[in-house]
This record gives structure tokens, sequence and C-alpha cells, in this order.
């Protein structure tokens, strides 16, 4: 069996030439190849194509090469968690291309599956489907998505041994796993490279021959920004979204499985109880989540997706980013949950993008509103202004058409069926005179109109 070189970070820096086009493992630091990316932001080569879900954080990982001015075009699914990466794109010293975080990682998948690309419901009728071929298939529409494939792959392992197989450890799998396939030439950096046999072959993530050189590297929890301790990680916490939080709560039901996004959905975590039966999926690759730990960091549990250390309930597993999507666009997801900007009487939903701002952070809200099987959406009613966010039209960019089955404010809880939409129920403290007052969509009043008990 072949042996696969291990070589220092530095020799590997020099693997990657101007102009190339670089595949990056990881969501945020999590699975972050960040000893590799610093020792290339010691070298002079620029000019690079970056593609990874995120630019690293500020000063990190890829954050380091984007202050370094090595990159010339970032092609991700969210990057607006580096603040530097949102200026950069605004002043033009970057070009940003965004794509949803399951059409990245299935586009990844297709390029090193040597396939021609796909269409996907993910981002038809937004934004992000501007000049792009969309076909209407199943009576669905579907846009073209072209497959992914670079000149070096940096992706990060727990084990890798002599013959280039790799095990990664709980959410670390990310990224990697299909970034590792679809370049010309892979580095793995791992924590613990071990002698040909020591990884038992159903224990194997990636096949050696996908990897070209390894390079042994220790993580430390400096190497994991936000993600370093959940001390580091902060909620907004008040009655007013924990009342929107029990009323989620309420729409879900024993051996749900449940996809919750960031804002107030989190809050419906804190509620969730092993005996409640529902399972918990995170995009970056785990079901069976479970709640916060009192202490430690990403080195010592799994993360989630605000990038949260969380624990796993019994009965959990991990996997890697593109078969976590396939779970989504394949309506194995009975429930996502997810906050939002706006919310139209014609169930369409935008809660990605704000005029004045780039449009640098879609992640995976897209795939969930379009792939799951019921969108259950929470947000406040109104803005701080005062102007209603349930209106007739969305005037914000969209992330999914006519997707939204419940609604919950504040103020309400909307349902939407082919009749349109309807209100059905109210919220304690509010009564139908408020919310008509403070709602400009259309809707009807349900028969049975009651006030919630949470």
């Amino acid at each position: 069996m072949k042996t696969v070189p291990v070589i220092s970070a530095e020799k590997a820096a020099e693997l990657v030439a101007d102009g190339n086009t670089l595949l990056v493992g990881g969501f945020g630091m999590t699975g972050n190849p960040v000893h590799l990316l610093h020792a290339l932001a010691e070298t002079s080569t620029g000019g690079l194509t970056y593609i990874g879900n995120n630019i690293g954080e500020v000063g990190l990982g890829g954050g380091r090469l984007l202050r370094n001015g090595q990159i010339r075009k970032g092609i991700g699914s969210f990057f607006t968690s580096n603040p530097e990466a949102v200026a950069a794109a605004q002043s033009g010293d970057i070009e940003a291309e965004l794509i949803p975080q399951g059409s990245l990682a299935e586009a990844l998948r297709a390029g090193g599956a040597g396939l021609g690309g796909f269409f996907t419901p993910t981002s038809a009728d937004t934004l992000l489907a501007k000049d792009r071929e969309t076909r209407v298939i199943n009576g669905k529409n579907m846009v073209l998505m072209d497959p992914i494939v670079g000149d070096v792959a940096f992706i990060r392992a727990w084990r890798g041994d002599s013959a280039g197989n790799l095990q990664y450890r709980m959410t670390e799998n990310n990224f990697n796993q299909a970034m590792a396939t679809a370049a010309k030439t892979v580095v793995a950096e791992v924590e613990h490279i071990v002698p040909i046999g020591e990884i038992e072959p159903e224990h194997v993530h990636t096949p050696g021959c996908f990897v070209d050189y390894l390079v042994q590297a220790n993580v430390t929890p400096e190497d994991l920004g936000s993600s370093a301790s959940i001390e580091s990680s902060s909620k907004k916490v008040d009655e007013t979204r924990m009342k929107i939080a029990r009323a989620a709560l309420a729409e879900l039901e024993a051996g749900d499985v449940v996809n919750l996004g960031i804002g107030i959905p989190t809050l419906v975590a804190d509620l969730i109880t092993p005996e409640s039966g529902i399972i918990m999926h995170t995009e970056n690759g785990m079901l069976g989540v479970g709640p916060e730990p009192s202490g430690g960091g990403a080195l010592d549990f799994p993360v989630n997706a605000g990038k949260i250390p969380v624990t796993a309930l019994p009965g959990a597993s991990y996997f890697d980013s593109a078969s976590s999507f396939a779970m989504i666009r394949g309506g194995h997801v009975d429930v996502a949950i997810m906050g939002g900007l706006q919310v139209d009487q014609n169930a369409n939903l935008a809660n990605w993008a704000v005029p004045g701002k780039p449009l640098l952070g879609v992640g995976g809200a897209m795939d969930l509103a379009s792939g799951a099987r019921r969108l259950v959406v929470t947000m406040t009613h109104c803005n701080r202004d005062g102007s209603s966010k349930v209106v007739d039209d969305c005037s914000l960019p969209l992330t999914a058409g006519h997707a939204v089955d419940v609604l919950i404010t504040d103020l309400a809880v909307f349902r939407f069926d082919d009749g349109g939409m309807e209100l059905s129920a109210l919220m304690p403290g509010s009564t139908a005179e408020l919310v008509a007052a403070k709602t400009t969509a259309s809707y009807r009043v349900s028969d049975s109109l009651q006030t919630l008990e949470i």
C-alpha cells in the first residue's frame, strides 16, 4: 500500500501558486486547517480564489489571508461572521460570490465525482438565481448549479494514517470530506498521524486515494475563535422572545426531526428535553443535538450551526455537510424553525438580506426553507420603527417563495394553506384589533381564534 508523505505546514504552503483556487474545509473554525492557512499567510502567494463556507474569523485562518490581501475572490455561503470580509467586499478589495450552504456542499461533491452539475430548488426565484439556468422539474422551479473543483484543498482531520486514510472527529467533518475529493492536490492537517491499520476500515471517512500530503498539527483553544468555549457564545434572551420560542415548541411532535436556525429558534433548543422525543438536526453535520454543556468548547464537544458547543444525546450521529443537506433536500427533516425579516400573505419569506448591506450571509436558510417538510418562522411582529414585518408583499430579497407554513410573532400565530393566510391564535396580551393595526398583510381570522396559554 502506498504511503503519503508527511511534510511541514511551510512545505504545504509552497504547493499553492499565485492565482490558484484554494478549497478550505471547516465550518467556522471547527475542522478548519488553521495551521496550513497561517503558513500560507507567511508567503507572498496571492490572487487566490478562496472557496469555503466562510473566510475564517478576524485575523484567524482565512481571515489572516484576507488581511494580507492574498485573496482575490471569495466563494462561500456565510461571510458575515468576519466583519473584515464584509468590509473587503463592500470596498471592492475582493470579489465575493454567495452560494447557499447546501448547494456549496453538493457542488463540491459533484466536482469531486466528475459530474457536470445539478438542478436544485434551493435559491429558485431569488437574487442568487440571477443569470443561472432555471428549469421546471416535477412542477418545481430548479436552478442549475455548476460543479466546484480546486487546484489545492487544505482540509483538517482528527486522525490520518500513513496511507492517507482520514478520520474526522464529531462535527469537524463538515466540508472537509467533500473538499478532499474536489482538488488536484489535497493536504490534510491532522491531529494524530498513526501507522497503517490503526484506523479501522469502518472508521475511515476519507480514503487515502484522495489525500496527497499529511501535516501534523495540534489545535489549541486559540485556534477555535468564537467556538473556543461555551462562555464565548451569547444569546439574546428576554420574556418576549421566550414566549415566541414556547409557541414554536408547541408546533413540534415527538419523533420530529427538527432543524433550528439562529436567533429566536436557538431558544427553542433550551426548551427541548430528551423526554420530548424530538430529534434535533444541525446542518453542519449532526443528528441528535443535546443541550449546551455547562462549560468547555469545541475541543470537548460538537458545535451546532450557530458555532456554539453542544452535547450529543444517546443515538446521535455525525456526518459531512453534503450528507446533511441531502437529508434536508430529500425531505428527511420534518420541521425547520428559522427567524425572519419579513413574511408576506403569500407565504414568502425574506430573512437573509437588507437594503444597503452586502449579500454575504445566506448560510443554509434557502436549503431549509425549500427542503424541510414544514417551515415555522419566528420573529417580532414589527421593526424598531414600528413598521410591520408581516406584509402584503416582501420588499426584501426572498429566501424562498410560498414556503412558510406557520408564522409566530410576539403578537400572533398565522397559518398558511391553499386559502391564504389565517390568524389562528393570539399571543398572551395581544388582541385581534392590535394585530390588525400592526399588520399590512391581508388575512382571514379563524373561527376558533383563541389566546395561547404559554
